[in-house]
């Protein structure tokens, strides 16, 4: 009976991440550094109010669109944090996660052929819903300008069938940031143009140099773009599952109606313990982004001295490392370095095919665990050396 399920979900493949992170069981001992979980506990602030919504019996259904008080204390967290005003009432919605606000998006604003500008490489999740949607994916190569969508780049890849340009800034894999003088560039482009923005900026908390600026906040882009945003990056809730779709009410009128009838409201008890991380949590990010901070310099001076190419990220906790010097598909070097080495990194063929030859390394990791998987991906790149020259 597989012949008869739906082709565009039959042809769909597990992504990359999961394939080398599901293989780290099979070798125990393994150092993975592939998946973006940051390693802190959900601040106990935030435990203890889910705790107490619990004591109080809030486990039943909420408005569809998400508690109210919390659709406003997101609004007036982002706004407070960059600046972009929206009203809680009717533009805001509380998903099931950052993911989930991507499929409401793309499934509101796409119909069949509809084309979808995506940067190249990205995060491999964008792709299978922009197909399920009836989109048709066009990947953008931004290897020779550091990794950033630029407007000159857009504007080579606009066709009459173009509905949406994603940007996904900080950028997972890369940790690449978009100025705001790059973002008014693209604006620029875009703002007399019938073309959706979609910009996910789940790491919006976690940029080390410079600030944070949505493409919403530029001229002539409010009314056409969807800011997909939410908890699991900035307050250590990835399993809460809690994101957020801001968008105007001309939009988010529609997007709730594939909300309702996709999941009916995210999960009770993570919006009481999300209200209280965007009401008595603003800051709880900073300890944790200067953690990071301190890992990305570690790891990127370490990757450096060991002769790997890469551009140093702005943001997010990944580092896109070039392995094109030693002529392995990256899917065969993770694969090697994970039964040679014992480290388990994703290949940059996850990332669409403009992220073959790079490995993908998350360091949302302990001090101690990126020291022993570094000194062991350096013996191994010796190794592959060793043999090069041999």
């Amino acid at each position: 009976m597989e012949h008869l399920i739906n082709a565009n979900v039959r042809d769909i493949q597990i992504s990359g991440i999961r394939q080398i992170a599901n293989k780290v069981a099979e070798y125990p001992g393994a150092l993975s550094l592939t998946i973006g979980q940051p390693d802190f506990p959900t601040p106990a602030h935030i435990v203890k109010a889910a705790q107490r919504a619990l004591d109080a019996g809030r486990t039943v259904y909420t408005p569809n669109a998400g508690l109210p008080e919390l659709r406003d204390a997101a609004a007036d967290f982002i706004d407070r944090k960059y600046g972009l005003s929206y009203s809680g009432k009717d533009e805001v919605i509380i998903t099931n996660g950052a993911s989930e606000a991507l499929d409401i998006a793309l499934r509101t604003l796409l119909t069949e052929g509809d084309e979808v500008i995506l940067q190249g490489p990205i995060y491999p999740g964008y792709e299978p819903l922009i197909r399920l949607s009836g989109g048709v994916p066009v990947h953008v190569d931004t290897r020779d300008t550091g990794f950033k969508m630029t407007a000159g780049l857009i504007s080579a890849h606009l066709t009459p069938r173009t509905k949406i340009v994603v940007l996904g800034y900080p950028s997972n894999p890369t940790g690449r940031v978009l100025t705001r003088d790059e973002l008014q560039e693209i604006a620029a482009v875009l703002a007399d143009k019938d073309i959706f923005v979609i910009s996910d900026e789940i790491y919006s908390e976690l940029i080390y140099e410079g600030e944070h600026h949505s493409i919403a906040s530029m001229a002539g882009m409010r009314d056409k773009t969807v800011v997909i945003n939410g908890l699991s990056k900035s307050h250590s809730m990835t399993g809460w599952r809690i994101g957020f779709t801001l968008a105007p009410a001309a939009i988010t009128k529609h997007m709730v109606k594939v909300h309702q009838y996709n999941v009916t409201c995210a999960s009770s008890v993570s919006q009481y313990a999300a209200l209280e991380a965007l009401t008595n949590g603003f800051d709880d990010a900073l300890p944790m982004k200067e953690a990071y901070r301190e890992r990305r310099d570690y790891v990127y001076d370490r990757l450096t001295a060991m002769g790997l190419p890469l551009e140093k990220p702005e943001g997010a906790f990944y580092l896109f490392v070039s392995i094109e010097k030693y002529g392995l598909p990256s899917m065969d070097f993770a694969l090697r370095l994970l039964d040679e080495a014992g480290v388990a990194v994703v290949p940059g063929s996850a990332f669409s095919e403009y992220g073959e030859g790079y490995i993908r390394i998350s360091y949302a990791y302990s001090r101690e665990a990126l020291e022993q998987a570094l000194d062991r991906l350096e013996g191994f790149v010796r190794k592959l050396e060793a043999g090069q020259e041999g």
